[in-house]
Protein backbone atom coordinates (compact mmCIF):
# COMPACT_ATOMS: atom_id res chain seq x y z
CA UNK A 1 0.00 0.00 0.00
CA UNK A 2 1.45 3.35 -0.96
CA UNK A 3 1.15 6.39 1.17
CA UNK A 4 -1.23 9.11 0.60
CA UNK A 5 -4.59 9.63 -0.62
CA UNK A 6 -6.57 6.63 -2.14
CA UNK A 7 -6.44 8.52 -5.60
CA UNK A 8 -2.95 8.08 -5.79
CA UNK A 9 -3.14 4.53 -4.10
CA UNK A 10 -5.40 3.71 -7.05
CA UNK A 11 -3.28 4.98 -9.85
CA UNK A 12 -0.39 3.00 -8.57
CA UNK A 13 -1.86 0.01 -7.69
CA UNK A 14 -0.40 -1.24 -10.95
CA UNK A 15 2.55 0.45 -10.87
CA UNK A 16 6.24 -0.61 -11.55
CA UNK A 17 9.36 -0.83 -9.97
CA UNK A 18 12.38 1.36 -10.26
CA UNK A 19 14.16 -1.92 -12.02
CA UNK A 20 11.39 -2.85 -14.54
CA UNK A 21 11.35 1.08 -15.28
CA UNK A 22 14.72 1.01 -16.02
CA UNK A 23 14.35 -1.47 -18.40
CA UNK A 24 11.36 -0.26 -20.12
CA UNK A 25 13.05 3.08 -20.55
CA UNK A 26 16.83 2.02 -20.97
CA UNK A 27 17.85 4.25 -18.58
CA UNK A 28 19.80 3.37 -15.60
CA UNK A 29 18.57 3.09 -12.26
CA UNK A 30 21.33 5.06 -10.69
CA UNK A 31 20.47 7.83 -13.17
CA UNK A 32 16.85 7.80 -12.40
CA UNK A 33 17.43 8.64 -8.92
CA UNK A 34 19.89 11.39 -9.91
CA UNK A 35 17.42 12.99 -11.92
CA UNK A 36 15.10 12.59 -8.71
CA UNK A 37 17.36 14.49 -6.73
CA UNK A 38 18.09 17.19 -8.66
CA UNK A 39 14.62 17.57 -9.74
CA UNK A 40 14.44 16.74 -13.33
CA UNK A 41 12.16 13.71 -12.94
CA UNK A 42 9.43 14.42 -10.00
CA UNK A 43 9.94 12.16 -6.68
CA UNK A 44 7.97 8.75 -7.13
CA UNK A 45 5.48 8.09 -4.27
CA UNK A 46 6.52 5.43 -2.31
CA UNK A 47 5.27 1.85 -0.56
CA UNK A 48 5.32 1.87 2.96
CA UNK A 49 8.84 -0.63 2.77
CA UNK A 50 9.99 2.50 1.31
CA UNK A 51 10.26 1.33 -2.29
CA UNK A 52 9.60 3.68 -5.00
CA UNK A 53 6.85 2.77 -7.47
CA UNK A 54 6.13 4.32 -11.00
CA UNK A 55 3.66 4.60 -13.74
CA UNK A 56 2.47 5.06 -17.44
CA UNK A 57 3.30 9.18 -17.30
CA UNK A 58 6.77 8.69 -15.20
CA UNK A 59 8.05 6.22 -17.79
CA UNK A 60 6.63 8.64 -20.58
CA UNK A 61 8.63 11.73 -19.02
CA UNK A 62 11.92 9.55 -18.40
CA UNK A 63 11.67 8.47 -21.95
CA UNK A 64 11.19 11.83 -22.96
CA UNK A 65 14.37 13.09 -21.02
CA UNK A 66 16.69 9.80 -22.71
CA UNK A 67 15.87 10.60 -26.36
CA UNK A 68 16.29 14.34 -25.32
CA UNK A 69 19.87 13.41 -23.79
CA UNK A 70 20.79 11.28 -26.87
CA UNK A 71 19.83 14.79 -28.66
CA UNK A 72 22.83 16.46 -26.43
CA UNK A 73 20.13 18.92 -24.47
CA UNK A 74 21.79 19.33 -21.07
CA UNK A 75 19.74 18.76 -18.05
CA UNK A 76 18.58 22.74 -17.64
CA UNK A 77 17.44 22.67 -21.96
CA UNK A 78 15.24 19.13 -20.57
CA UNK A 79 13.92 21.22 -17.47
CA UNK A 80 12.54 23.98 -19.62
CA UNK A 81 11.10 21.75 -22.14
CA UNK A 82 9.22 19.65 -19.34
CA UNK A 83 8.07 22.91 -18.03
CA UNK A 84 6.55 23.84 -21.32
CA UNK A 85 5.01 20.90 -22.17
CA UNK A 86 3.45 21.51 -18.20
CA UNK A 87 2.46 24.63 -18.48
CA UNK A 88 1.15 23.69 -22.48
CA UNK A 89 3.47 25.10 -25.16
CA UNK A 90 3.54 26.38 -28.67
CA UNK A 91 5.76 24.92 -31.52
CA UNK A 92 7.93 28.62 -31.43
CA UNK A 93 8.73 28.08 -27.57
CA UNK A 94 9.87 24.59 -28.52
CA UNK A 95 11.68 25.82 -32.13
CA UNK A 96 13.54 28.72 -30.06
CA UNK A 97 14.89 26.05 -27.27
CA UNK A 98 15.53 24.03 -29.88
CA UNK A 99 17.64 26.35 -32.67
CA UNK A 100 19.50 27.77 -29.12
CA UNK A 101 20.60 24.39 -28.66
CA UNK A 102 21.61 23.62 -32.32
CA UNK A 103 23.72 26.33 -32.06
CA UNK A 104 25.66 25.07 -29.13
CA UNK A 105 25.78 21.70 -31.60
CA UNK A 106 27.27 23.82 -34.37
CA UNK A 107 29.62 25.41 -32.43
CA UNK A 108 30.68 22.07 -30.37
CA UNK A 109 31.22 20.14 -34.27
CA UNK A 110 33.11 23.64 -34.64
CA UNK A 111 35.47 22.95 -31.81
CA UNK A 112 35.86 19.07 -32.40
CA UNK A 113 37.33 19.71 -36.01
CA UNK A 114 39.97 22.04 -34.83
CA UNK A 115 41.02 20.01 -31.78
CA UNK A 116 41.35 17.44 -34.66
CA UNK A 117 43.54 19.45 -36.78
CA UNK A 118 45.57 20.01 -33.75
CA UNK A 119 46.14 16.85 -33.26
CA UNK A 120 46.51 15.55 -36.22
CA UNK A 121 48.93 17.88 -37.13
CA UNK A 122 50.55 17.46 -33.36
CA UNK A 123 50.85 13.55 -34.34
CA UNK A 124 52.16 13.80 -38.14
CA UNK A 125 55.47 15.95 -36.21
CA UNK A 126 55.92 13.07 -33.63
CA UNK A 127 58.64 10.69 -34.75
CA UNK A 128 57.67 7.83 -32.33
CA UNK A 129 61.01 7.17 -31.78
CA UNK A 130 62.77 6.54 -28.10
CA UNK A 131 63.98 10.12 -27.79
CA UNK A 132 62.95 13.03 -24.88
CA UNK A 133 61.65 15.13 -26.96
CA UNK A 134 57.90 14.78 -27.95
CA UNK A 135 55.75 17.71 -30.17
CA UNK A 136 52.92 16.01 -28.78
CA UNK A 137 54.10 16.72 -25.22
CA UNK A 138 55.46 20.21 -25.95
CA UNK A 139 51.83 21.30 -27.61
CA UNK A 140 50.28 20.12 -23.92
CA UNK A 141 52.54 22.14 -22.16
CA UNK A 142 51.79 25.33 -24.59
CA UNK A 143 55.47 24.85 -25.79
CA UNK A 144 54.55 24.94 -29.82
Amino acid sequence: MIHGSTTLQRQRADGIAIGELSRRTGVNIETIRYYEKIKVLPPAPRTRSGRRIYGSAETRELSFIRRARELGFTLDEIRALLRLVERGFSCGEVQELTRHHLAAVKQKIADLRRIERILRKTSEQCAGGKVPECPIIDVLFGER
